[in-house]
């Protein structure tokens, strides 16, 4: 009787907790645009090779100038009136994100594509320790960086992932073929200062020991956390396109595209058509 009522309890727990076959869902045969763009296309790869071609011609062009200044945002700096870090005779350094930037990291969007789902920190968190090997390199970055050490440029990444999870994002790296990556050297992570995913306070203490000729990145906070400020998405797009700002862009800041996730993807209606510049067809044309 009492191994009856036992199996009977342990068949209404389960009962209780798996939903009818029914309510789950099927994994999802769609890959969204973005990702088709970013991961599967021929444009998107030639994008990004173009972005890395560009930069390494760039600095190669860099070490016959003498602009004497860093790619850097000085702590006193504006968008609106950018100041840079002085070089002086420190050697020279590139700095770069990681994600969508040197490493493509096809599995964790695998897995988003066949089971959408709002972004999950402990999901990420279990990526960065266990998908080392189910990332790949963007196109262009692995010829590029080696462009750069061969100039004499140090490498160095400037990510959001966890230090905590150190030694799998420099194994990562390093299995794609962009390394070397050290921490505390050439890899910095969030955790290695108090601000969190803010990345001014990391390129301060790289350019603090280097002259930064060139930035990579697939999102505006790659480059100054001014971007994150609070601005809306016209006044963003604004900062970039005009002023001094504007003139970075191929000229020591790199961007790498990502139509997949991040900070760019913001606005709605009014934030991304103006009212001067929408349009409807006639109504001659509506009435077919």
């Amino acid at each position: 009787m009492w191994i009856a009522l036992t199996a009977l309890a342990l068949s209404g727990c389960t009962a209780a907790r798996t939903p009818p076959l029914a309510t789950i869902a099927a994994p999802s045969t769609t890959v969204p645009p973005g990702m088709q763009y970013l991961y599967g296309s021929g444009e998107g790869a030639a994008i990004s090779a173009q972005a890395w071609r560009a930069l390494v011609n760039y600095v190669g062009w860099d070490a016959k100038s003498e602009t004497g200044e860093s790619a850097v945002l000085a702590p006193d700096a504006t968008l609106a009136v950018p100041r840079w870090v002085p070089c002086g005779t420190k050697p020279r350094a590139a700095v770069f994100d990681v994600d969508e930037t040197v490493l493509l990291n096809t599995g964790f969007e695998y897995n988003d594509a066949i089971h959408p789902a709002p972004y999950d920190e402990a999901r990420w968190q279990a990526w960065e320790k266990t998908g080392v090997t189910q990332v790949a390199a963007v196109p262009g970055a692995v010829e590029a960086l080696n462009d750069l050490r061969k100039m004499g440029v140090t490498v160095i990444f400037n990510t959001n992932r966890s230090a905590a999870n150190a030694a799998q994002t420099a194994a990562a790296i390093t299995g794609a073929g962009l390394g070397p990556a050290v921490h505390g050297e050439t890899l910095f992570l969030a955790g290695d200062d108090a601000t969190g995913s803010k990345k001014d306070g990391r390129r301060a203490a790289i350019a603090a020991k280097y002259c930064v000729v060139a930035m990579g990145g697939d999102q505006l906070g790659d480059f100054s956390d001014l971007f994150n400020a609070g601005l809306s998405p016209a006044a963003r797009r604004a900062a970039v396109t005009t002023g001094a700002i504007a003139a970075r862009w191929g000229v020591g800041w790199f961007v790498l595209p990502n139509p997949v996730y991040g900070s760019g993807l913001k606005g709605g209606i009014d934030d991304v058509f103006p009212q001067d510049k929408r349009w409807a067809p006639p109504a001659a044309v509506e009435a077919k």
